[in-house]
């Protein structure tokens, strides 16, 4: 419990190996001497070992426990014990009875004003100047103090020295100082000094409070220990560490569970205390803070702290933002050096458990290091306010089995020093193919370099799948090593690429002689090592030559010569690539303009008709085609042609009650007349639909079939292939479903049924064989997300592999990475978000995402604007102007895009509630007149003939966002590669009111002033003129037309 100094006095137990445990006494609460004996039994019961006690002398008026008005006295209700040295002797005497040490406060910067200390000390303490001590805005304490003066320090420590040691000598073994901020650290260490050379003693700074600067001032001067402001704590702030930390500097730091001498009731609880013991070296509480065996608890886990010698420091592995937080305390200033420790978790959330933040088998990053809980069957979770104390300890390294041997150097000595990193374009490091488009100059980068200065070479080869043949092209370096190349792929179908780097010698030490020739070095052993290397080469063509004439040669004239581009290209064809290094290959599908460029119009056959008791027929697709061409489109694209299901038909608008004459869903495949490789008896024969084929060629269209994976129930391969399916128990088979929809009149195949492989996998990728053969190339997939995607990948390669001409579209609203693999494995093409993203910024950040990430490789969107399973809520409720807004943004931030019929003519009329037409066209035939008024037929054909005329929109790629203050207007610009001019779209996304905005132009990009000038070509009035400025005005009006588009070009190049 306590030591005896060499000369017979009691030391007070130190904090090493050993926690300081203070139940602080306030005197004033004392009848007499006797009472101290209370204190002093509270404390030993609950494990503590020191006490400290104040005030001790007689205080000021009004009782301020820090305000002695005579050090002299004892305070008034204990004076009947005699002056403060006997009644410090009184108190020793109880305290040494129980086995405690005894601290006494000490209040250093301040005195009571007027009192017998300040009287005695006159000169040193005085009333600070110029305060009414009648001001009710004044702090009292401040009124009635005399402060310790400037330039009084030295004075004033020599009385404090003495006084100290007469105390010590009373019994007094150790002091809680006070006041540390009036005292300048030079003053505090000439009393302890002074004070220890006569007697054995310990001193506490209180540092609560105190600036953090001052703290840096009392490293060093030998203080016991110093107090973390803990009661001040809100458990979460990051300062407490801080604090911890510069305090620890000084000496032990301890926890304060409570404040002494603080007028208002305690707060404190087991928390407060176990907060305190846990988070330092010991504790101070003050009397009648917690019952007795809180206090027991929270002296335990003190003594435990200290035990375990966790002297390195404090540090949070926790937000301040989170309900639990945790310190780490380890026995190393590293903890990657620690050996143990000790996280200190704490809920608080005095209402709910929380869980730990993390996992308990490691602790996070924040810990510094790979630390554990030593416990591993600990809860996870923390009551209510709970504080929880778990032991820590480092996790065990995992160390290679493998005995270092000369085979090991020899591996990696014979691995290339080139490193070759991303390269792109490649789709999953080169799983799936990248997607390009015949005829358009493909980029291939790749970060390429090797360790030290050396020159490197390198190349990209390119073949196509059917010919073996390379072809070289060399990479240049761009910048902080990344190298490009240009390629443009002149076939369609799948190709390949490898980047190859090598350490270029010649390269190296070619360059080397150019830099100090021309530095005016001397290069005489330059040249003889290029002569060197070029001898070791002499039986390659052209270097005999090349070495004979390069000695013959003076020194500057061989310098030219060796390091001309003539000389470096004849070497570089006969020296041997050292180290030369292969990444790939890396696949590339190239397709043909169609599948990055097109504009389609959809419409059911049967509906082209003036009766709708009449079907339609291919002859009257043949007769409507001008009509689709003259729009702009350049893809007609039907829903199935197949024949149509009598089973579980369904009626008009969805209905499961069908008349004698309704016809159906086209997406019920299969009937009498066949199945999905049949036609529908009424739309014509197959030699009709040839014909099809050949008027839309003529006519500059091409025709796009819907490949729709489902049967209806009478289709014929239920009969022929029934292992194609899977029965539930009472042998029926469960209708296909698409929750909330229900489609009663089809059923699904199973791909992985009993029999079905490879069979019903090779029947599928012949109805799409069949269709090829028919003149068929492009192909909408129905919601290919619920087949497999190996079926997909497997498919789509058989047939590109014969056909690279034919392309997917794939019609899977989904989840972007489902959406994103079908691309992946082979789609050339992928219906979008498109047709929900109607805000401002949802159309920015989609786009984004479309463009400028990874997925810009291979997914090409199509902006649809309506399909007939689709009435966008959008089109519903915003007239024309709404339409008109759509097909602008989908015709200019696309290069594919598409309608369904009926939206020239504004068509919205929906089921209540529902995103559904109104008479579905997929359940009964609906004629049209396409001359109705309020169509919007001619901006449509406008839009398609921008499209064709300007490169600039022929893809999703390019685009760029510019400012424009409302947000109801979206600007934005498209670029064609290496392109002078910019084709900029405005557009109104209110389709009710007149919007009007400022809007920047990008007049910096062409490298304009800002009050620069650049010529403008309204594309959709056919006016032209000159900006000036890069700010500019608009107002769209959505009764005469939503938006604006313009080509921009500088003046020098209009």
């Amino acid at each position: 419990m306590r030591e005896s100094s060499s000369s017979g006095a009691i030391v007070p137990a130190t904090v090493k190996g050993r926690a300081i445990k203070v139940l602080h006494v306030d005197l004033r609460r004392l009848s007499d001497l006797h009472a101290f004996e209370i204190p002093v039994s509270s404390a030993v019961t609950s494990g503590f070992n020191h006490i400290c006690v104040g005030p001790v002398f007689d205080l000021g008026p009004g009782g301020d426990p820090l305000l002695v008005s005579d050090h002299g006295r004892s305070i008034a209700n204990l004076n009947s014990a005699g002056a403060p040295s006997v009644l410090i002797k009184g108190l020793r005497q109880i305290c040494e009875k129980a086995g405690l040490a005894l601290f006494v406060d000490i209040v250093l910067d301040r005195v009571a004003l007027g009192g017998a200390s300040a009287k005695a000390l006159a000169g040193l303490y005085d009333g600070l100047p110029g305060l009414n001590p009648l001001d009710p805005r004044l702090d009292r304490r401040i009124a009635t103090s005399a402060m310790l003066r400037s330039g009084a320090e030295e004075a004033a420590a020599d009385w404090w020295a003495e006084l100290l040691s007469e105390l010590v000598t009373a019994g007094a073994q150790g002091f809680r100082l006070l006041g540390l901020d009036g005292l300048p650290p030079h003053a505090l260490g000439r009393i302890l000094h002074r004070v220890r050379t006569t007697t054995a003693c310990a001193f506490w700074g209180w540092t609560p409070g105190l600036p953090w600067p001052r703290h840096v001032e009392l490293v060093g001067a030998d203080l016991s220990a110093v107090f973390a402001s803990t009661s001040w704590w809100d458990g979460r702030a990051a300062w407490f560490v801080e604090e911890y930390e510069s305090l620890r500097r000084i000496a032990p730091v301890l926890g304060v569970a409570g404040v002494p001498f603080d007028t208002e009731p305690h707060a404190a609880t087991a928390r407060s205390l176990m907060l305190a013991a846990a988070t330092a070296d010991g504790l101070l509480v003050p009397e009648g803070m917690g019952h007795c065996e809180a206090l027991q608890q929270a002296a335990a886990l003190a003594e435990t702290i200290v035990s375990k010698g966790l002297s390195g420091g404090l540090r949070s592995l926790t937000s301040p933002a989170e309900p639990v937080s945790v310190l780490l305390r380890t026995d190393a200033a590293d903890a990657r050096s620690a050996r143990r420790g000790a996280a200190i978790a704490m809920n608080n959330d005095l209402l709910r458990a929380r869980a730990l933040p993390f996992d308990i088998a490691i602790l996070p990053p924040a810990a510094g290091g790979a630390l554990r809980v030593a416990e591993p069957d600990s809860r996870a979770s923390l009551e209510p306010g709970e504080i929880r104390v778990l032991d820590v300890t480092p996790t065990r390294p995992v160390r290679s089995g493998k005995k270092p041997g000369k085979r090991e150097v020899n591996v990696a000595a014979a691995q290339s020093p080139v490193v070759i990193e991303r390269v792109t374009p490649t789709v999953n490091g080169g799983v799936f193919p990248a997607k390009h488009i015949v005829g358009k100059p493909l980029v291939i980068e790749a970060d390429i370099f090797a360790d030290g200065h050396d020159l490197l070479g390198a190349e990209v080869l390119w073949w196509s799948a059917d010919d073996d043949q390379r072809k070289a092209v060399q990479l240049t370096h761009i910048a902080n090593d990344r190298w490009r190349a240009t390629v443009t792929p002149n076939r369609i179908g799948r190709h390949y690429f490898s980047v190859e780097a090598w350490r270029d010698e010649y390269g190296s030490l070619s360059h080397g002689l150019e830099v100090k020739h021309r530095a005016g070095i001397d290069v005489a052993v330059e040249l003889s090592e290029v002569a060197l290397f070029l001898e070791g080469l002499v039986k390659e063509p052209g270097i005999k030559a090349l070495l004979a004439e390069a000695k013959a040669a003076e020194p500057a004239t061989a310098v030219a010569l060796l390091t001309s581009a003539a000389s470096r290209a004849v070497v570089a064809a006969a020296a041997e690539r050292r180290f030369r290094l292969d990444a790939g290959p890396f696949p590339v599908d190239v397709e043909r303009p169609q599948a990055g460029f097109a504009s389609w119009y959809e419409l059911f056959p049967r509906s082209l008709t003036d009766d709708p008791k009449r079907h339609g027929t291919f002859d009257d697709v043949i007769d409507a085609l001008p009509r689709v061409r003259a729009m702009g489109f350049d893809v007609l694209y039907f829903p199935p042609i197949h024949p149509i299901g009598k089973v579980n038909r369904k009626g008009r608008n969805n209905t499961l009650t069908p008349g004698p004459d309704d016809v159906g869903s086209p997406y019920a495949i299969g009937g009498e007349g066949g199945g999905h490789d049949a036609i529908h008896r009424q739309l014509g024969t197959p030699e009709d639909f040839r014909r099809l084929v050949a008027a839309a060629r003529d006519q500059g269209l091409e025709i796009a079939l819907d490949f729709a994976i489902q049967c209806s129930l009478d289709h014929p391969w239920l009969r022929e292939h029934p292992e194609w399916f899977r029965r539930r128990p009472d042998g029926t088979i469960k209708y296909a479903e698409n929750p909330p929809k229900k489609y009663e009149d089809i059923v699904n195949v199973d791909f992985y049924a009993d029999g079905a492989v490879p069979s019903l996998w090779l029947a599928l990728r012949d109805v799409v064989r069949h269709w090829v053969d028919e003149g068929v190339r492009i192909f909408r997939v129905d919601n290919p997300h619920t087949k497999p995607l190996p079926f997909w990948q497997w498919m789509i390669d058989d047939i590109r592999g014969r056909h690279p001409d034919v392309m997917f579209l794939s019609e899977a609203f989904t989840r972007p990475k489902m959406m994103y693999r079908l691309a992946k494995v082979g789609f050339s093409q992928s219906y979008t978000y498109f047709t929900w993203r109607n805000g401002k910024q949802e159309i920015i950040d989609y786009l984004r995402e479309l463009t400028t990430t990874e997925v810009a490789d291979y997914f090409r969107p199509h902006f649809f604007v309506n399909t007939p399973d689709i009435n966008p809520i959008f089109l519903q409720n915003s007239g024309r102007a709404g339409f008109l807004i759509r097909a602008a943004l989908a015709a200019t931030l696309s290069g594919l895009w598409g309608v369904y019929s009926g939206f020239e003519l504004c068509e919205a009329a929906a089921l209540p509630g529902r995103e559904e037409y109104l008479d579905s066209e997929k359940y009964e035939i609906r004629p049209r007149d396409f001359a109705a008024p309020g169509n919007i037929v001619a901006e449509i054909t406008m839009l398609n003939r921008l499209r064709r005329s300007h490169p600039a929109l022929q893809s999703h790629l390019g685009v760029t966002f510019y400012n424009a203050g409302n947000d109801q207007m979206l600007v934005y610009g498209k670029r064609a590669p290496g392109a002078e001019d910019m084709v900029l779209v405005a557009i109104s996304l209110d389709p009710h009111h007149a919007q009007e905005t400022g809007f920047e132009i990008p007049l910096w990009e062409w490298k304009l002033p800002d009050d620069g000038a650049i010529e403008v070509e309204d594309l959709v009035r056919g006016d032209r003129f000159a900006w000036h400025g890069k700010n500019q005005h608009l107002r769209l009006d959505p009764s005469v037309v939503p938006f604006a588009i313009w080509r921009l070009s500088p003046r020098s190049a209009a």
